[in-house]
């Protein structure tokens, strides 16, 4: 992992912090191109704090969730303005980062600064509930609280105790529960604390940890309008808020319950102030997200008449959109209509 540090030596708090970020919903394997990437392009706080967002946003194209590109930008910000442009070690200052919550901060505290502060992830969770084989589910405050403790407990005592450095022990366990302690089919014979294990011992470790029941992702339709003007497609900017904050888009109407819905040249002349053709659906797929199973329709359709309202949008060839951060999704629409005019 090209953020991890020497053994033995503290990890650089730069890219600690980076790489933290990027972790969040997201497997080691996936991340490891996209912070060298990042790096490269901003080689230290100051360089990404002086950075365009929109550039911030594109080199983080494709790794989703990304509001955790803009905490990161913003937290730059915080850094340069409040501490000189020098990472906090303490956790007061670490929690008030944008994007910075009670696991992000210990990692950096503990990794970056050698103080004994906690961290539980998902793998740390798993191999907690099935070290003490903890009946409840491991999401409910309670028991979230237990955890907490359990793991400040652990790298304050035991760290130390057996000679280990909190960063050390807290990146060990992550690795514990990620490449032995796994969800499916544990590798119970290699791990190096199963003698301690409780779910071991009684010979069903898949059954931990007890999960509470999950609610179905809500359903709803996200309707593209592909609007072409003299071979060219109008793009906009998404808001500050929501789902893919800062990003570009091809026009999108959401959400069934809308009452344009079934109308969308309705909307976009609203919206827009353009009329247009009759359009047509040319595609459609679903896309998931934690909490939502997104229907995309893609409709194709010619303007007609009208001019585009100011600061609504952009018109762009399709080969001439790289500059424009995109997420997967529309991305995937613009391939769609590519491969319609090939």
């Amino acid at each position: 992992m090209p953020w991890r540090a020497e053994p033995g030596a503290l990890g650089d708090p730069y890219h600690v912090l980076v790489s933290e970020l990027m972790l969040q919903q997201t497997q080691v394997a996936t991340v490891i191109d996209y912070f060298n990437r990042f790096i490269e392009a901003f080689g230290s706080i100051a360089e990404l704090a002086a950075a365009d967002e929109q550039d911030v946003l594109r080199l983080w194209q494709g790794l989703g969730y990304y509001r955790r590109a803009r905490h990161l930008h913003a937290a730059a910000k915080q850094i340069v303005a409040e501490h000189g442009g020098q990472i906090p070690g303490e956790m007061d200052a670490l929690l008030a980062l944008p994007g910075v919550g009670r696991y992000t901060a210990g990692a950096i505290a503990s990794i970056a600064f050698g103080r004994a502060e906690p961290i539980v992830d998902g793998n740390v969770s798993r191999v907690f509930a099935r070290l003490t084989a903890i009946d409840e589910p491991i999401d409910r405050g309670d028991v979230k609280l237990r955890l907490w403790d359990e793991a400040r407990e652990l790298v304050s005592g035991a760290a130390r105790a057996a000679g280990y450095g909190p960063g050390d022990l807290n990146q060990a366990m992550m690795e514990l529960g990620a490449m032995v302690c796994t969800p499916r089919g544990p590798q119970c014979l290699l791990c190096p604390v199963r003698r301690q294990c409780a779910a071991y011992e009684r010979g069903e470790p898949e059954l931990y940890p007890v999960a509470a029941a999950r609610r179905a992702p809500r359903a709803v339709v996200h309707r593209v309008m592909a609007v072409r003007r003299g071979g060219r497609y109008l793009f906009q900017q998404r808001g500050d808020d929501g789902l893919w904050s800062g990003m570009w888009q091809l026009p999108t109407l959401e959400d069934a319950r809308s009452e344009n819905v079934g109308n969308p040249e309705a909307w976009f002349a609203q919206r827009f102030g353009m009329q247009l053709e009759r359009g047509e659906m040319v595609e459609r797929f679903t896309h998931m997200t934690t909490h939502r199973k997104i229907a995309f329709e893609v409709w194709a359709a010619e303007v007609r008449g009208g001019r585009l309202r100011p600061r609504t949008g952009q018109w762009r060839g399709l080969d001439d959109v790289g500059d424009l951060p995109m997420a997967n999704p529309q991305r995937r629409v613009v391939k769609v209509l590519r491969d319609r005019q090939a």
